[in-house]
């Protein structure tokens, strides 16, 4: 099978006009679900399937599929789908999602200009609001698919303007009626940039992801009191930042610590508010938002169970009060043997150096891969930018992991 580069890179080059922004270094985009650029992207990706003899489907969340049913195969087999998203981040990049999309779309022209015969229909996906830009809610569109949100609970969902994901997708025109269940899939497929520099720094052309990172996310609040920052002795303070701040320090000092053992613990103290905060006044109350990952649940237990200790610790020797709840918990997610099998043979047949690495970051697959066999490849990234207009992958390298997915695919749709 060849990959028509020139195809593949006409292709997110023209999806990258839809929601351009100006910047002074690289490309970059603007792509919020029910934007007007959102509109762009899916109708010129549907025109792309169709033109491609696929059959499109769109779900009550906006999820496109298109299918390829080649008269090789038995229509009602379970299929081998892949693909990715086409939203993206404010003043993002152009590879993050549609490099997946396109490459799915690349990989089915392939195959199809090189008369291979599948056993099973052969399925390309875009999944609605993958990065959470107008909601909040990331990888939105999978979670729907494979039953881990609501349809009515995510259609209700409303962004800052109060303007809720059923209008937005009805404004649009994408509002389907179609009901897709990915457990029905035979296997999963994804090709997404890494977003690091492992691949780089080993020199290998596509990355085979073996795990996915789990998430946890807690609010921590620290109570103190407010005094006047002029009058109140150092001593009679009650400083709910001073203390909020060795929080921080312990969790750095953790994740540090764990990840001495498990290389993909990290934890992070991201986002936090401070109460009254004004200049001249002892801070009363801070709030901080905590994102913690690892590729083993245990860690990241072990993890949150030292944040409760550094909290205890500075209740008795500060004199504050504290709380920490834990509203997130997505476990980590393994990636099928099959697949892993299949993208290391694909990689050897096309003569591309593989490595093995785990995802830091969170993608569709990991809901997929709670339901069908999963896998997930990863392409180089320059300097491991992304979310940002100097994200770049250089086009041939975004046609070699595009062949060893087509190669994969091909392998998965033939048993």
């Amino acid at each position: 099978m060849n990959i028509d580069t020139d195809r593949l890179r006409r292709d997110l080059q023209e999806n990258a006009a839809f929601g351009d922004v100006d910047a002074d270094e690289g490309v970059g985009r603007t792509v919020l679900t029910g934007s007007e650029a959102d509109r762009g992207v899916r109708e010129r990706f549907v025109d792309r399937l169709e033109a491609a003899g696929l059959d499109v489907r769109v779900d009550a969340v906006g999820n496109i599929f298109g299918r390829w049913t080649p008269p090789s195969c038995d229509p009602s087999a379970a299929p081998v789908a892949f693909g990715s998203h086409l939203d993206s981040v404010p003043r993002g990049g152009i590879f993050d999602g549609p490099l997946g999309t396109y490459g799915a779309l690349e990989g089915v022209r392939a195959m199809q200009e090189a008369d291979v015969a599948p056993a099973r229909p052969v399925e390309v996906v875009s999944f609605t609001e993958e990065e959470g830009g107008r909601f909040g809610v990331g990888t939105l569109g999978s979670s729907v698919a494979t039953g881990k949100l609501g349809v009515d609970e995510a259609l209700a969902l409303e962004d800052d303007d109060g303007v809720t994901l059923r209008d937005h997708l009805d404004r649009v025109g994408f509002a389907g009626s179609d009901a897709v269940d990915p457990a029905e899939w035979d296997a999963w497929m994804e090709l997404h940039i890494e977003q690091g520099t492992r691949l780089t720094g080993a020199n290998a052309g596509v990355g085979v992801v073996d795990s996915i990172t789990g998430i946890t996310n807690c609010e921590v609040a620290v109570t103190g009191e407010a005094d006047h920052a002029g009058s109140t002795p150092m001593y009679e303070r009650s400083d709910a930042l001073a203390a909020a701040s060795e929080f921080v320090l312990d969790l750095e000092r953790a994740a540090e610590e764990l990840a001495t053992t498990s290389e993909a613990a990290v934890g992070t103290a991201g986002k936090g508010t401070i109460e009254p905060n004004a200049r001249n006044i002892v801070p009363a109350e801070v709030r901080l938002q905590l994102d913690i990952r690892d590729v083993e649940h245990e860690t990241m237990d072990r993890l949150v169970e030292r944040c409760r200790t550094s909290l205890a610790r500075l209740e008795r020797n500060r004199g504050v009060e504290t709380s920490m709840s834990r509203y997130r918990d997505s476990p980590p997610s393994q990636m099928a043997d099959r697949c892993l099998a299949a993208a290391d043979a694909a990689a050897a047949t096309r003569s591309v150096d593989a490595l093995r690495l785990h995802s830091a970051a969170m993608h569709d697959t990991a809901n997929l891969a709670a339901v069908t066999d999963a896998g997930l490849l990863f392409a180089p990234s320059r300097d491991g930018v992304s979310h940002s207009p100097r994200e770049w992958t250089d086009w041939d390298d975004c046609a070699t992991a595009t062949g060893v997915l087509a190669e994969t695919v091909r392998s998965l749709a033939s048993d």
